[in-house]
């Protein structure tokens, strides 16, 4: 059947958004006919908000509790599955980060339905001048989590930006901020296969944290990162990375795209566009502007618009064949 569509998405708000714009609450958009089937008891008084979506799973996190909790939900199905942070994760001290896939040996990730998932949990923790980052994973399989992977040493205030991680090659990757030797970003990776995590640098040009910059899983299953310049801030500029002939992967510049050529941007001089997301596995991408939030195509360069609002910290899609369970 091919790749499954989107079928809706979820999304966050800005950190500095109030009490009143309810960011803790799990937003679901159905951009078809399907509707997401949500649990009848007292989740809407849980302060959850989307922080991944994977092989027709959502994993929601709630900052308000102590040790914090998680739930993966199955929206086809209603099912979901509660778990807390595991110990040495996600402190208040802490920085840290979470992704869901699913784990059945030999599925193709079509539909996804069984209750077969890992969280994988990455945390950045100051310590001695310099920030550990490890890595564990739950498995529902076992019901606990794995002993974490041998420490990152990374920059002490290092931070991994609040977006959705991406799955390239058994390999979660998640955006970082370092400080030193100025504000920079990198790219963290976790090799399940392996259980290991290194650093990939991002290519010079999106290397400041002036901009908006995001990871993608592009169509022929490589990294690609897609970002926007403080200097041209209407120019999309798209990287991948390829492996070369002397069997070295690098950053590969595949084009660079003029959004305000065919996106519709009110106010040219005093708006910018941000990316707020991509779609795993496809060239799409997800941006605000002041007109409200759109869907890109950057192979067709055919747009469409989702939501008429544009202060998304992250747009989180949900893709899945519409494949009702009972």
């Amino acid at each position: 059947h091919g790749a499954p569509p989107m079928l809706g998405f979820l999304y966050s708000w800005p950190e500095y958004a109030g009490p009143e714009d309810e960011e803790h609450k799990p937003h679901f958009v159905s951009t078809t006919k399907f509707a997401p089937r949500v649990p009848d008891d007292e989740w809407s008084d849980l302060a959850y908000a989307a922080w991944d979506c994977r092989h027709g799973l959502v994993l929601l996190g709630d900052r308000c509790r102590s040790p914090m909790g998680f739930v993966v939900w199955d929206p086809m199905t209603g099912c979901r599955w509660e778990l807390d942070v595991p110990t040495g994760y996600m402190s208040t001290k802490q920085r840290g980060a979470a992704a869901v896939l699913c784990s059945m040996a030999g599925c193709d990730h079509r539909v996804c339905h069984e209750g077969c998932f890992r969280v994988v949990f990455i945390s950045l923790d100051p310590k001695n001048g310099v920030g550990v980052a490890r890595a564990g994973i739950f498995s529902m399989e076992k019901g606990g989590v794995s002993k974490p992977c041998s420490p990152l040493h990374l920059d002490d205030g290092a931070t991994i930006d609040q977006m959705p991680s991406v799955l390239v090659q058994d390999a979660l990757h998640f955006m970082v901020r370092q400080p030193q030797p100025y504000v920079a970003r990198a790219i963290l990776k976790y090799d399940l296969g392996f259980d290991s995590l290194s650093l990939i640098h991002v290519p010079p040009e999106l290397t400041t944290t002036v901009g908006s910059t995001i990871l993608m899983a592009m169509e022929d299953g490589s990294l690609g990162i897609a970002g926007i310049t403080h200097e041209d801030k209407f120019i999309l500029h798209l990287w991948s990375k390829q492996m070369g002939s002397d069997g070295v992967e690098a950053w590969t510049h595949r084009r660079a795209v003029d959004l305000k050529e065919f996106l519709p941007i009110q106010n040219t001089k005093k708006r910018v566009i941000r990316l707020i997301g991509s779609m795993e596995g496809s060239d799409i991408i997800f941006v605000t502007t002041d007109l409200g939030i759109y869907e890109i195509n950057l192979k067709s360069l055919r747009w469409k618009k989702l939501l008429k609002r544009e202060r998304f910290r992250a747009l989180i899609p949900y893709v899945s064949f519409c494949n009702p369970q009972g």
